[in-house]
């Protein structure tokens, strides 16, 4: 470990190192080591603190932070001291420090199965990493930041990329000590781990970790550090495996909005709420509007701003009028009123008793959709059925839910989630259903239990895939147990029903939406008379303006949709005059 980092009676040794590291350089011809020494990573700047005489200094440079940044002063040598000089600006990072001795490190015979880890090499991979940024909760980069630094000398990007699909699903960045600040130790460091949460193969992180570790051994690099929150224990577990060890290295940042449930006393039962009130209640945070969770686990908070208060159920206000919740809340009714509006919807009966009348529209559609009358996050919805007695099954299964059931004319395609507020598109997005991919080892019952494990961790526990009869069914359309052991790299659809909570994944296409669907979802807000919805359509494609439509929630998970502006949108709509848009309107910019 360098002299900056050890205690008081071991730093002669750390001298004498550091003076032959000196000699060492004169040798080679290498530049002395720079003094205070930052490096711009997009999201902030790594501020080598070690490289600082003064604590002054490196408070000097914290402050000179930019907006919407965070800067991190890392190697912090006596943090007692640092904090001591701006108690009231700055605060230690509650994250823990692992080192990996890469003389030591031995590379995994294990490779990728379905994608491959590469350099950032375009735009567009910038423009993905951004995505899961975004997703991920993390602050942003420009992509042109990343694209001018992508030859860079002490900055490295990876990405992930899935080999069928072409997207990126992961990405990792390394900074080179030597080339950033001619470190005599020869370290290097890793930031900005992420993964997409929708990613189905295994080991992307690990894999990512492994790469760069690979890529500063062949630099000749001593070790590789992180910093990791204390209490990110599936994180700290990937580290301690690949062979990490805690060390006594501190970090210290600037207290800020993005760094403020780091140094803040939290809500109370803040930890209760779910992803989706945590989302709306951090973007409150953010803008100064007063908080007061009334119900944790109902996802229940009160908003105050300027006189004004707003009870909410997570993205369900008191805006939201009891007659829009209960046009929502039939889907028969939903599908009357929006047909009225001119929406394309498809022929629907009601569930009962009379084999004719069911048989006769199964023999007219060929395949149905049976779903509750009333119902959320998917329960009792099955889709694609072709048969009478599935149907008949699908319907008591639906009944458990609802009394009354509805039957569909099924229509292919994909299922498209709008989310529109204050009658504004401000976010689209595909949903797919839940798949496993084979690894020519496991049973299809393991799969779906590990392919369950990492939904669950990418979405706050919202999102599992349910073993059950829907599940065995669409197992044996395809061909297949539980039991069954596909071959490696096959890929199984699960389910048939793309919902969050039943698996499914979710993929932004805002940018990309047609504007007919998007009218026609406008259209559907404005006759339903509900400011914040989530409008579903099953579309041919999302650039095309083909559509049906589905149904209509009065309570969108605003949270699937990072990193498009959700929560934001929705504080706009509540407090017009809160945050940075008070900001823009003060100045004539809004």
């Amino acid at each position: 470990m360098g002299y900056s980092r050890m205690a008081r009676n071991e730093r002669p040794q750390a001298h004498r190192l550091q003076r032959f590291h000196a000699q060492a350089r004169g040798q080679a011809g290498m530049e002395p080591p720079q003094s205070e020494a930052c490096i711009d990573c997009g999201w902030g700047r790594l501020i080598f603190s070690h490289t600082f005489d003064d604590p002054q200094q490196i408070v000097d440079a914290l402050r000179e932070e930019g907006p919407e940044r965070r800067d991190i002063a890392f190697y912090v040598r006596d943090p007692h001291v640092l904090l001591a000089a701006a108690p009231q600006e700055i605060f230690l990072d509650p994250s823990h420090t692992y080192r990996l001795d890469i003389s030591t490190y031995r590379a995994s015979r294990r490779q990728p199965r379905g994608f491959f880890i590469r350099r950032l090499s375009t735009e567009a991979d910038a423009r993905a990493v951004n995505r899961i940024y975004g997703s991920r909760g993390m602050v942003q980069v420009r992509p042109d930041f990343f694209w001018s630094n992508r030859d860079s000398r002490a900055l490295i990007y990876l990405v992930a990329e899935d080999e069928t699909t072409g997207e990126i699903i992961g990405t990792v960045t390394g900074v080179d000590h030597p080339r950033a600040f001619s470190d005599p130790e020869q370290g290097s460091s890793l930031w900005c781990l992420a993964v997409d949460g929708q990613a189905k193969h295994p080991g992307i992180g690990e894999m990512l970790v492994r790469r760069l570790a690979e890529h500063f051994s062949a630099r000749g690099r001593a070790y590789m550090d992180l910093s990791v929150l204390h209490d990110n224990a599936n994180a700290i577990k990937l580290y301690e495996k690949l062979g990490f060890r805690r060390v006594p290295v501190f970090a210290v940042k600037r207290k800020n909005p993005i760094n403020e449930k780091l140094f803040s006393r939290p809500l109370e039962d803040y930890d209760g709420l779910n992803p989706y009130a945590r989302l709306i209640v951090d973007e409150a945070h953010r803008r100064g509007v007063h908080v007061e969770i009334t119900d944790a686990e109902g996802g229940f908070f009160r908003l105050s701003h300027g006189g004004r208060s707003v009870h909410c159920r997570e993205s369900l206000s008191e805006l939201t009028s009891a007659v829009a919740m209960s046009i929502c809340d039939d889907k028969a009714v939903t599908r009357r009123v929006v047909e009225s509006a001119g929406l394309s919807v498809p022929e629907q009966i009601v569930a009962s008793d009379d084999d004719e009348v069911l048989e006769a529209f199964l023999k007219k559609h060929e395949r149905v959709v049976v779903k509750p009358a009333r119902g959320e996050q998917g329960r009792g919805i099955a889709v694609g059925i072709d048969a009478v007695e599935d149907t008949k099954a699908a319907i008591a299964n639906a009944r458990t839910v609802c009394d009354r059931v509805l039957i569909e004319a099924c229509f292919s395609g994909e299922d498209l989630r709008l989310v529109v507020i204050d009658f504004k598109l401000v976010a689209a997005a595909v949903r797919r259903p839940p798949h496993v991919i084979g690894d020519g080892r496991k049973k299809i019952r393991s799969l779906i239990v590990a392919q369950s494990r990492r939904r669950a961790s990418a979405t706050g526990g919202e999102s599992t895939i349910p073993i059950d009869a829907e599940t065995e069914r669409c197992l044996a359309i395809a061909g297949y147990t539980l039991d069954s052991v596909p071959e490696n790299g096959v890929e199984i659809m699960v389910r048939k029903t793309a919902n969050l909570h039943t698996g499914g994944s979710i993929h932004d296409v805002t940018d990309i939406v047609h504007p007919r669907l998007v009218e026609a979802a406008i259209a559907a807000a404005k006759a339903i008379d509900i400011p914040v919805v989530g409008i579903d359509f099953m579309v041919k494609s999302p650039d095309r303006p083909d559509y049906v439509f589905i149904e209509a929630n009065e309570r969108p998970g605003l949270a699937n949709h990072e990193p498009q502006p959700t929560a934001e949108r929705f504080l706009d709509l509540l407090f017009p005059l809160s945050g940075a848009r008070a900001a823009a309107m003060a100045l004539g910019r809004a």
